[in-house]
């Protein structure tokens, strides 16, 4: 499979995964609350493509399933845990939001995955590994203050964090003209961190420009901050959504998945969908068939 091949089949399996949640959710089987990375796919698949799970860390936040499928490739572990089964990867007890295997980890409060994942860089460069710590935020978290007091240390330190900002424009209901002011990569380059910035949905050029910040974080051990402008095309959470319907139709002219999809011939491309199609129902299946945790 050529990387153009297996960048789309990661997509795709990314957003069939989210739709499925959101159908299972409305079926009342799902455990707590879920919030979808509808239209964000290009971001995960560019970024991590350059990561070794056996070495480097993700720490993601409460949109991270995206994240944590092209960090770990394990869909069950994933959907029996948002199930609440005991196959799931934190035996179904963490849920959408609190995930952790081998290198990856979850939180769905904003404010603490940064200070956390820059301790995890400090770590990483006291026991000499060469591992690169990335973390994902997106344009709400600009709005804690802990952010900054953590690229103040990451750059004075040298550390290994590659900060990755998915600006999908809104924090929750809240749109990005109502709470963020002047230049986002301005904001980092304030403490002297390298930056850049994309306005794309392409994963070809998210995964070289993002190729060029790990290579840019492991060569020389200090941080870089990466900002992916981008969008949701699925509500907050399940619902709460009041964007104006026009906007996001809109916006479907880049999705990301057909960008991407026609590059490829289309009986290549329908292999790839019936292929993940199968792999869907087959989680789905094996999910719905395990143990409820801690019956």
């Amino acid at each position: 499979m050529t990387l153009r091949e297996r960048q789309y089949e990661q997509m795709v399996l990314i957003r069939r995964f989210e739709e499925t949640l959101l159908r299972l959710f409305s079926e009342g089987k799902l455990t707590g609350t879920t919030h979808t990375y509808i239209g964000q796919e290009a971001d995960a698949v560019g970024v991590i493509a350059h990561l070794d799970p056996e070495r480097d860390v993700v720490f993601s936040n409460h949109r991270c399933h995206g994240h944590y499928i092209a960090f770990t490739g394990d869909l069950l572990g994933l959907l029996s845990e948002v199930m609440g089964r005991s196959t799931g990867t934190c035996g179904g007890k963490g849920g959408s939001q609190h995930l952790h295997r081998g290198n990856f980890y979850s939180n769905g409060v904003q404010g603490s995955i940064v200070p956390v994942s820059t301790g995890i860089a400090l770590a990483e460069k006291e026991k000499g590994t060469g591992a690169v710590t990335t973390v994902f935020v997106g344009d709400g978290t600009l709005g804690q203050g802990a952010l900054y007091e953590c690229l103040n240390m990451a750059s004075l330190w040298s550390l290994p964090l590659l900060v990755v900002v998915e600006d999908n424009h809104y924090a929750q209901t809240t749109p990005k003209r109502l709470g963020v002011a002047g230049d986002i990569p301005a904001r980092a380059a304030a403490f002297g961190i390298e930056t850049a910035a994309l306005d794309t949905t392409d994963v070809e050029e998210i995964h070289a420009a993002a190729g060029r910040a790990v290579e840019y974080v492991r060569t020389t051990g200090k941080p870089f901050f990466l900002v992916l402008h981008t969008y949701r095309f699925s509500p907050h959470s399940k619902g709460d959504d009041f964007r104006d319907p026009a906007e996001i139709d809109d916006r479907r002219a880049h999705d990301p998945l057909r960008v991407a999809g026609a590059r490829l011939d289309d009986d290549v491309r329908a292999r790839i969908e019936e292929a993940v199609e199968q792999l869907i129902a087959e989680t789905v299946e094996a999910a719905e068939a395990a143990p409820v945790a801690g019956a």
